[in-house]
């Protein structure tokens, strides 16, 4: 009997495992088929269309390809957008004569003020051609009212929200949390205002901390301000005051102070864009979605010259990239083949980075510095570009920033956190060791610090301050006394560090691939690829299930515990130097 219940057992199994197989199998030839058949034969889009522009999800820099689209697969999130191919896709539209104008749809824009601002400028850029573009939504936060504001229509819903009352900067703080679990922080820094610290052992902000983050947030909101008053013809000190004073409360504010120019609900936005495109009242309206239109044409060039675009995005550490990191591995492997490479003419590197490993920074910014003496290198600073960001970029020839970037945050501290406490009351486990010399291990969570050790711990990180600003001081062409009066760990925007000498272009990426371009020689003979080439999706959904089963189970086993375990995995990534900027900023 156990027998017959063993193998219909296995049975069971063998034929659960077939089915699966069965499935991943049709599931690989359904999108090898898709993507053969995008690639024989592109998508088709008729005359008289609408390109649909829906940016509520997440924007990156550069996407993945998705061969797996419109099929049901589990685990499959909705894809994120890359902005350097959106960028792509709007200057095609705009001298496409299949479409006649743009509905943007959004509501809650992911892909912060920097980003938002070249969206803009694409968008401008667009309606240069006589076409329109038309806003819709059901309510607006501050990032995509600032995003939608560039459309030459923008509507609301009657019945919508619409956030307008300026910036503000959230900081995370753990002391609290520490002192719960008995842990504690071994702190070494550089720099009155490098506040990436503060949070393991202040509950608020310093002084210092709230004056940088109060004037950084008042220049990009004076940008974002700026921009808005332009693209709704509103005096400058009109909108400054309707945002200060947050006038704009209801639907009805939005229209009387010229925010919107018409509430409307989403059948009267269609009956609007039949009128512009000349149907009749019944007739469907052919919109082209992002997704679509993006594989109904092709960018290639046959030009021989090629412009590198690296992209450096995410927190930087040394090794391989991950998902959601840099790795200085990586990025030294990119930046050797396209200084080795012949037919690439000149580098850009977009950066996106708060910052990270000091050691992966430097390393990074050594092959900088190789290839600048080979070929130019162009920095173009997206949303962020600050203390290790800031690292990578000041090698590079000329440095490019939108007036919102986030960046300087020169400064390095170095976090050790002794676990002693936490590991013998908490959970029970007590160590002990035998050493040769006065000096034990000096990375080490098992045991306090001792004061010599501390000693060592400063001077390391001195040391690495000191090379950080005398490289950024040759880099920038000033005196080392002059740079590091601008150091210190600050951060400040773009602007700001444009008039402190830490930028020398305030543009976007369009700018800095122009003067690469220019720096190289090659006029309008060029064509750009992005670098690092990215994971297949296949691989990529794959390890997202992986992913996925990890944190349910540890969801269901640690219960509430697990945003704890969260913000302790965070909190890894700080042992060590680092040159990062401020921990848990949230820009809202």
């Amino acid at each position: 009997m156990n027998f017959f219940k063993t193998f219909l057992a296995s049975c069971l199994g063998s034929l659960v495992a077939l089915a699966v197989l069965v499935f991943l199998v049709v599931v690989f030839f359904a999108a090898a088929i898709s993507s053969f058949s995008t690639d024989s034969a592109q998508t088709v889009i008729t005359d008289n269309s609408v390109l649909h522009l829906k940016l509520n999800g997440r924007i990156t820099e550069i996407e993945v390809e998705d061969p797996f689209e419109g099929l049901p697969i589990p685990g499959v999130d909705e894809q994120s957008i890359g902005l350097l191919q959106l960028k792509k896709v709007l200057e095609h539209a705009k001298t496409d004569p299949l479409i006649r104008g743009i509905y943007l749809d959004v509501s809650m824009f992911q892909g912060g003020y920097s980003v938002a601002k070249e969206i803009r400028e694409s968008i401008l850029d667009f309606r240069k051609s006589g076409k329109w573009v038309l806003a819709y939504s059901e309510m607006y936060t501050e990032a995509a009212y600032y995003l939608a504001s560039s459309a030459d229509k923008v509507y609301l819903n009657p019945e919508g929200e619409i956030e307008f009352n300026g910036l503000a900067v959230e900081v995370s703080f753990f002391k609290k949390m520490f002192d719960k679990l008995e842990i504690k922080p071994e702190i070494f820094r550089v720099g009155d205002f490098k506040s990436a610290v503060e949070p393991f052992f202040l509950e608020k902000m310093s002084d210092a901390n709230r004056l940088q983050l109060k004037e950084l947030i008042d220049e990009i909101n004076n940008t974002t301000l700026k921009d808005v008053a332009e693209s709704r013809n509103i005096n400058v000190e009109e909108i400054k005051k309707i945002s200060s004073q947050m006038l704009v409360t209801t639907p009805l504010d939005a229209k009387k102070y010229k925010l919107v120019d018409s509430l409307v609900y989403y059948d009267e936005v269609l009956a609007d864009l039949r009128k512009k495109l000349g149907l009749g009242k019944t007739e469907k309206i052919s919109f082209a979605k992002y997704n679509k239109y993006k594989k109904s044409f092709t960018s290639s060039s046959s030009s021989k010259n090629e412009i590198a675009v690296i992209v450096v995005e995410g927190d930087i550490m040394p090794g391989k990239a991950h998902e959601g990191t840099i790795g200085s591995d990586t990025f030294a492997e990119e930046l050797r083949k396209a200084r080795t490479n012949d037919k690439v003419k000149a580098i850009v590197l977009r950066i996106n980075s708060p910052g990270g490993s000091a050691l992966a920074s430097d390393v990074m910014w050594h092959e900088v510095t190789l290839a600048s003496k080979e070929k130019p290198i162009i920095a173009s600073m997206s949303n962020y570009a600050a203390s290790g960001g800031y690292y990578i970029a000041m090698g590079c020839d000329t440095i490019v920033a939108e007036p919102n970037t986030i960046t300087g945050s020169i400064g390095v501290f170095s976090v050790l956190f002794d676990l002693s406490s936490f590991m013998d009351k908490k959970i029970g486990i007590t160590f002990d060791e035998v050493k040769t010399g006065e000096v034990g291990d000096l990375v080490t969570f098992t045991r306090p610090l001792t004061e010599v050790e501390k000693a060592i711990w400063q001077k390391k990180t001195d040391k690495i301050y000191e090379g950080f600003t005398s490289k950024a001081a040759k880099g920038r062409k000033m005196s080392v006394e002059k740079l590091r009066s601008v150091a210190s760990g600050r951060v400040w925007s773009g602007t700001q560090a444009k008039e402190k000498g830490l930028v020398d272009v305030i543009g976007g990426f369009d700018d800095a691939v122009r003067i690469a371009a220019q720096s190289a020689g090659v006029g309008d003979d060029y064509k750009i690829k992005l670098y690092p080439k990215q994971k297949t999706f296949l691989a990529q959904w794959l390890q997202g299930l992986e992913e996925n089963a990890s944190v349910k189970i540890l969801r269901h086993e640690l219960g509430d515990g697990y945003e704890t375990l969260q913000q302790i995995k965070k909190v890894k990534h700080y042992q060590g130097a680092q040159a990062r900027m401020p921990f848990g900023m949230e820009l809202k």
